[in-house]
């Protein structure tokens, strides 16, 4: 019922089912729709289950037995009939008449294709008009009732598409089908083609594209009237004869084979080719077999090859050539009818071409090694696109500069230093001399190229600019000017009022203080303005008078006064983070166009609550986030410190999300992750929201890097359902942990990604790339992947005309030739790693690795740093979402927070961290892509909060206890020095609540009296339990026992004594407990841990209390659904022997007494040997 604008009738008759009486009468809903009749199974029920009869073919007669009765009946030989009675006479001729014309109809094209076929339904049989049959992406088969066999007995079928049905061989007996004129049968893995295609004479259009062909039957040319043949992505070593017998073509499509040998006397012989498309082969050598030139041949495609010379002169006729990314060092063309020719990436030093070409309109010879131009290009008279950027040139020819029929040039990224200085008149529109070594531009710019509409002069040296005009009226047409990272002053910005059509102005990171509020006025037709990364204090008020402003970018400035920009009625994204704002004067309507405010990185800002309520309407309001109270797990914080920045450019909406975890797994580690889906934003959503859970599951499971992070993208995938059916995203995941591989080091960076989303590290200040790109034009062993797999590749370079990734997350239906593994590399941290860079697509094409490390080296936010790299990616062209995420490290010994620097120990919140670090940083707060401000970071466990709530108890003791002598308190160790002994493993401190009165085992207990200093509530005593399973020092190592201990003895040196530390209540009282190696052998074995200790359900030991009840262990701890034991935490700074100042002489004598009566084995062989590491079981 989906379709109602193809319902012709509907109403509620009675219905009897059958042509016998059987069935009775009853009312129900009839529809009319198209070529079916729908009966209801319900009355008046359009969502239930329908019935569908197709009329196509079928019979409507009159029900004599019953007035008004119509019988409605199907094609085939079980056919269907249901019997509908109408109630007036006007009705009954009414949907007689309608239903006559459909089953009386013909139907001229069926489509069937993604059904998951494998035979064509029956009653199509029944329906000889069909000229047109659809079946691609479906399961055919050859010998069934309805298979490809007997599709012969659609008589008059024209055209049939069986494309993508992995069939394997040919149905032969398709050949029989002489009326078709159009045939498809690509991706079928055909080996090979049968001589009776032949028959096939009235066959047109013929597609063999995607299998495994490598040759074609000589009977192939007897159909003189084919016009095209698609033969590409096969394994055709050579071009096929038959292509001489087929007269009426005029392509030779073979793009994706084998060929090694360009033979042009092959082409010579065919007088009826123009357009030869050979790319994406293994092209390496090309042959002339004499030297008659061919005057037929147009145009040529050679992209994506491996030649090194080409010499294509003889071809006097060619009027385009695409060349792209081989490895051509010189190249030689015909001019007398070139007119487009497109020859980047590749290794060109000269570029010949003669005679000088006439016609020639476009010449593209970027991302080669030119050191000039040519000179035949600079005599091209209708030259009218010049792009010869990314070369090694150090001037402009002043006949390029002043030719009267360029219209666009492209000199960005090479070596100029100056420009030639114009002298007459010139039709320029758009210059790009971004990235050059210019100090000023030519006097004359402005003034002789009246039609300039476009400017980009980023990334060089200028500290002025040319006037705009000589008089008083400015002729200019400058729309877009681009000054982005130059060395301009205040000075420029009078010269700006020159250009008032200017619609978008770039003058971010130059040296401006003041931009005077007379000269904004006067630019009434800005659209987008960008000051960011200056030295401006204030925004003029004269804004206001920019009624088409809608962008305002100023970051990283050192405004204070918010500007008068919520006036404007036409603003949008308003962009004043890393700023030193105090306060905001709000009017009291704000503009309903205003999308996007941030404001973060203000460290000074407050908002009040009737503030934040006016601004509540916005869809994306970034402010900083109040800091939480530091706890334990918040150390390894000191180590790293992110900032992101999102900006959607010119499209109405942001495609690109970031994961942010600077505390994950329990405060040991961080978790970054950028995530692009080019057009869709739903799937960069999803994986922003559930990448990192699935991490720690997949952490907990393997310690293996390569293992957890391929498990984790594997995962990430599955989860997608049904939206990764047919929507994909690339994913970058950044994972720091400490490193357990290499004791020397602290903490190992494991970087994994699909598609194009990268991540740079800057170590040494040199930038070290972490990801491999997975697109067909950087990967060529990827680009071969998926032509082995028989994908189609378009001409724009993308699977399936789908995306030109090659492994993504999603886009499933693209399987095998998209897939979700990640390339991972692992990576030891050191002294010398200062940043990590993570970017999308966008970012990374207009910003070189170099250049994105040097540009925030010296940046102290790492906030700013982010918005700065967006901000120059915009400046040097990018229009699309661009994303960007830099993660500052401190990884070394001044980040260390361990007592054993000298810090000063922390109070019960956390760290006072003394570290000498970079500046910290202003308070980030990450949009996700629907404009939400949000940061990520690990849920707080019970644990955790208990810890920060503490005890009085812990407080007011703190400093009573033992002689600090008798038990050595451990020392506060962070990730950076772990404890030496490397078979302790520690968990974090759970909390448990239970009652005062019950022993570990359950059974109730008269014997347990309060203790003093422990409070308590009522019945119940909230406890801190740690339930680790710790291996002590040796005793050669521990520090020399005062008299109030007891002296070891020899035996037990030679034993090597165990301490067992167990923290039993919120007092922090540590119990050293020798334990023999016997023992300590013995509860490693899940079968007899009982007999020393109980097991507890989440999988813990915790020994049997032998002396000492101050509070009984909890019988069992929290559980936690996921990350409960994901990684090691750091002992608390209060994990000592601490216990009321009146049972000290108790416990004195009670550890004595248990130090004297525990009977002690006589020492073995075996016992003296090095004792085993012993590890925690609940894993």
């Amino acid at each position: 019922m989906d379709h109602l604008d193809r319902i012709l009738l509907s109403g509620i008759y009675n219905v009897r089912k059958g042509k016998t009486q059987l069935h009775k009468w009853a009312e129900r809903l009839v529809v009319l729709c198209g070529t079916c009749l729908i009966v209801s199974s319900v009355k008046d029920c359009q969502t239930g289950k329908m019935h569908i009869l197709p009329l196509v073919g079928g019979k409507i007669e009159e029900v004599k037995r019953r007035q008004y009765s119509l019988a409605f009946s199907s094609a085939g030989a079980q056919a269907q009939t249901y019997h509908v009675s109408f109630e007036t006479l006007a009705e009954y001729q009414r949907w007689q008449r309608q239903a006559s014309k459909v089953v009386s109809q013909r139907i001229s094209t069926v489509d069937l294709s993604c059904y998951s076929l494998e035979e064509v339904p029956e009653h199509l049989f029944y329906s000889q008009d069909i000229t047109y049959l659809n079946l691609r992406h479906n399961f055919m088969q050859l010998e069934r009732p309805g298979g490809l066999d007997t599709l012969y007995k659609f008589s008059q079928l024209k055209g049939l598409n069986l494309s993508h049905n992995k069939l394997g061989l040919f149905p032969v007996l398709l050949c029989e089908i002489s009326t078709l004129t159009e045939l498809n049968l690509s991706c079928n893995g055909f080996h090979d083609l049968p001589s009776q295609i032949g028959n096939l004479l009235n066959l047109q259009t013929l597609c063999l594209d995607g299998n495994f062909l490598t040759t074609l039957p000589e009977e192939l040319g007897n159909l003189q009237q084919l016009s095209s043949l698609g033969i590409s992505f096969n394994n055709f070593s050579q071009i096929p004869e038959v292509y001489e017998k087929l007269t009426l073509l005029d392509k030779v499509v073979l793009a994706g084979n084998r060929l090694e040998v360009l033979n042009l006397g092959v082409l010579n012989r065919m007088s009826h080719i123009k357009h030869v498309d050979l790319r994406m082969n293994h092209l390496k050598t090309m042959v002339i077999e004499n030297l008659e030139g061919n005057k037929y041949i147009t145009q040529m495609d050679l992209r994506d090859n491996q030649l090194t010379d080409l010499d294509l002169s003889s071809l006097c006729s060619l009027e385009q050539l695409h060349c792209e990314r081989n490895q051509l060092r010189e190249l030689t063309l015909s001019g007398f009818s070139l007119r487009n020719l497109y020859a980047s990436s590749n290794r060109l030093t000269a570029v010949n071409v003669y005679p000088v070409p006439s016609f020639l309109t476009s010449l593209e010879l970027s991302r080669n090694l030119l050191e000039y131009v040519p000179d035949w290009a600079c005599e091209a008279k209708k030259l009218e696109i010049l792009d010869v950027s990314y070369n090694l040139l150090t001037e402009v020819p002043m006949r390029i500069l002043s030719s009267l029929s360029l219209r666009k040039l492209m000199v960005g990224h090479n070596h100029v230093q100056n420009l030639p200085v114009l002298v007459e008149h010139i039709p320029l529109e758009v210059l790009d001399i971004q990235h050059n070594l210019l100090t000023r531009l030519p006097d004359t710019l402005f003034s002789k190229a009246l039609n300039l509409r476009y400017l980009n002069a980023s990334a060089n040296s200028l500290e002025s600019l040319p006037s705009a005009c000589a008089g008083e009226e400015s002729l200019s047409a400058l729309q877009l000017l681009y000054l982005t990272n130059n060395l301009l002053t205040d000075q420029c910005v009078p010269v700006l009022v020159g250009h008032p059509h200017l619609r978008i102005l770039h003058l971010a990171n130059n040296q401006l203080q003041t931009f005077p509020a007379s000269k904004l006025n006067k630019l009434e037709q800005l659209e987008e303005l960008n000051l960011s990364g200056n030295k401006l204090k204030t925004i003029p008020t004269t804004i206001a008078n920019c009624k088409r402003l809608h962008t305002l970018v100023a970051h990283s400035n050192n405004i204070s006064i918010f500007p008068e920009i919520l006036q404007l009625p036409q603003i949008q994204f308003v962009d004043l983070s890393c700023n030193d704002l105090t306060e905001i004067l709000i009017p009291e309507a704000l503009p309903a166009t205003l999308q996007d405010l941030d404001l973060t990185g203000n460290t000074n800002l407050v908002l009040e609550h009737k503030t934040l309520d006016t601004f509540s309407h916005i869809t994306t309001l970034k402010i900083d986030q109040k800091p939480l109270p530091t706890t334990d797990s918040t150390v390894t914080s000191t180590f790293w410190s992110h900032g992101l920045a999102e900006m959607a450019g010119q499209r109405n909406k942001l495609c690109v999300s970031a994961l942010a975890v600077d505390n994950f797994a329990e405060g040991v580690g961080a978790v970054y992750g950028m995530f692009d889906g080019d057009r869709n934003e739903e799937l960069p959503r999803l994986l922003q929201c559930t990448m990192a859970d699935v991490l720690l599951e997949e952490v907990q499971q393997s310690t293996h890097d390569t293992v957890f992070m391929a498990n984790t993208f594997l995962v990430s995938h599955r989860k997608l359902g049904m939206a990764g059916q047919k929507l994909g995203s690339s994913a970058l995941l950044c994972y720091i942990r400490p490193d357990t591989a290499d004791a020397t080091s602290s903490f190992s960076l494991t970087v994994a990604n699909v598609g194009t989303c990268q991540a740079v590290l800057c170590r040494g200040g040199k930038p070290v790339p972490l990801s491999k790109v997975f697109s067909l034009e950087q990967d060529a062993e990827e680009a071969q992947r998926v032509k082995d797999q028989k994908a189609i590749i378009t001409e724009d370079n993308k699977v399936n005309g789908v995306t030109c990734c090659t492994r993504m997350l999603g886009c499933t239906y693209l399987y095998p030739w998209i897939l979700p593994k990640p390339h991972i590399s692992s990576t030891t941290l050191t002294i010398q790693d200062e940043l990590l860079i993570l970017g999308n697509k966008a970012l990374w094409e207009h910003l070189s690795y170099t250049e994105a490390v040097n540009a925030v080296r010296h940046v102290q936010d790492p906030l700013a740093a982010a918005k700065k790299l967006c901000t120059l990616a915009q400046s040097y062209g990018c229009q699309d979402n661009v994303g960007a995420m830099v993660v500052y490290l401190n990884i070394g010994e001044e980040g260390c927070t361990c007592e054993m620097n000298g810090l000063s120990l922390p109070g019960t919140v956390g760290f006072a961290s003394t570290s000498t670090i970079k500046d910290p940083p202003k308070p980030t707060t990450p949009s996700s892509s629907s404009g939400i401000a949000s940061e990520f970071s690990s849920e707080m466990s019970t644990s955790e909060v208990s810890s920060e709530v503490g005890s009085t108890a812990s407080d007011e003791h703190n400093t009573v206890g033992l002689d600090a002598g008798l038990l050595p308190r451990p020392e506060r160790r962070c990730s950076l020095h772990p404890t030496p002994t490397s078979g302790v493993f520690q968990r974090q401190p759970s909390c448990a609540t239970f009652s005062s009165n019950q022993s570990d085992n359950g059974l109730d207990s008269d014997d347990d009296q309060p203790v003093e200093g422990v409070i308590t509530n009522g019945s119940k005593v909230e406890v801190e339990v740690d339930i680790h399973c710790c291996r002590g020092r040796d005793l050669e190592n521990s520090p020399t026992p005062t008299e109030n201990f007891p002296a070891p003895c020899p035996e037990e040196h030679v034993r090597g004594l165990f301490f067992g530390i167990r923290r039993q209540n919120s007092v922090n009282s540590g119990i050293l407990l020798p334990l023999s190696k016997d023992r300590m052998e013995l509860q490693k074995s899940p079968s007899t841990s009982c007999l020393y200790g109980k097991k507890l359900s989440n999988g813990s030991i915790v020994p049997l209390e032998d002396s000492l009840n101050l509070i009984e262990v909890a019988t069992e701890a929290p559980k936690k659904k996921t990350g409960y034991f994901a990684a090691p935490t750091q002992l608390e700074p209060e994990d000592q022997f601490v216990v009321p100042r009146d049972l000290e002489e108790e416990v004195k004598e009670q550890m004595k007494h248990h130090q004297e009566s525990r009977p002690e084995p006589e020492p073995t062989e075996e016992d003296r040997t090095e004792l085993p590491e012993e590890f925690d079981t609940a894993l």
